[in-house]
């Protein structure tokens, strides 16, 4: 695989005795949705601090878009667009006329600058609200106009700090089809900080789970839960129309298939755990011993599952 254009080493930042981020080491690839998900107070924001060189590293390194964030802060900042958790905007101006301010700002000359700002605002869904003063947008609408600014200078990496926060739920399914459009179309590499998990899972292909500093795993779902639940990894329930029993036939036929792990019955319904996806063969095997299938549930261990167990490992270890 190609270098990583993120990559931290044994990154810790210390605020007298307390420890905000602790040796964190993490590598995100171009064109990746990476999730840095933790609760507030995790030291999400203290990394994307120092990864963009705003402040300094205790102790290790950081390099983004092959440059060192402590010794070339400038050229990481024209590399890298950054969207903090507050929005500020001149709210008497239009949001073209902001845009605009950023654009110039960014150094873009004035026919270049309009040129970008109306094609940005095309990106962000935002080109029938441009000329609208910024004090009348909601909090969705903001939250776009923010992208445009990050969006307006052409970055390889936008990092988003809590993007979804105090968005209606159509406002952030909409948000974040839009983030995903971006990195798949433009390969644009996007971390994304939150403590939503429901929306991090949604958008991301891997994700790293912070606490207290410490990044406890990282990798995409299906690899956390098989780390985390291993043959508890696939569990499917089938309800059909008769009774069973533990004494039928099919039910020592089915503890023969080596995949899986464990059967269990209450009325009619069967529940198999096992260590791979067996839905379809299982469904295939009912309708064969002429069972009427009546329904079908397959369990996955999503993001909570996945977050809540890493958390309560982390709680244990440290109350011994």
């Amino acid at each position: 695989m190609e270098n990583p254009i993120i990559q931290l080493k044994d990154l810790s930042k210390s605020y007298g005795a307390v420890k905000a981020v602790d040796g964190l080491n993490l590598e995100v690839h171009k064109g990746e949705i990476f999730g840095l998900l933790g609760p507030n107070g995790a030291g999400k924001t203290t990394t994307i601090l120092m990864m963009l060189g705003l402040t300094e590293p205790s102790s290790g390194s950081v390099q983004v878009c092959g440059y060192q964030s402590t010794s070339h802060p400038i050229a990481v900042k024209r590399k890298v667009g950054y969207m903090p958790d507050s929005l500020g905007f001149y709210d008497q101006m239009t949001a073209l006329d902001n845009l605009m301010y950023t654009a110039r700002l960014n150094g873009l000359k004035e026919n270049e600058a309009m040129k970008q700002a109306l094609e940005t605002m095309e990106t962000v869904g935002l080109m029938a609200d441009k000329d609208q003063k910024t004090a009348a947008y909601s909090r969705g609408m903001k939250q776009r106009l923010g992208l445009a600014e990050v969006l307006i200078k052409k970055p390889e990496v936008i990092i988003l700090d809590e993007p979804t926060l105090g968005i209606d739920p159509t406002g952030v399914k909409d948000f974040l089809v839009l983030i995903k459009s971006l990195s798949r179309e433009q390969g644009i590499t996007v971390l994304l900080s939150s403590h939503h998990l429901h929306h991090v899972q949604q958008v991301c292909d891997r994700v790293g789970i912070f606490v207290k500093g410490k990044l406890l795993a990282q990798g995409n779902i299906e690899a956390l839960s098989k780390a985390l639940f291993g043959h508890e990894g696939h569990v499917t329930s089938i309800k059909v129309a008769q009774e069973i029993s533990e004494s039928s036939a099919f039910h020592t036929e089915l503890m023969k298939w080596k995949e899986i792990h464990k059967i269990s019955m209450r009325g009619n319904e069967i529940e198999c755990t096992c260590k791979q996806d067996l839905t379809a063969a299982l469904v295939r095997f009912f309708v064969k011993e002429n069972y009427d299938v009546l329904s079908v549930h397959r369990k996955d261990y999503g993001l909570d599952e996945i977050y809540e167990k890493y958390f309560e490992a982390e709680h244990n270890r440290n109350s011994k």
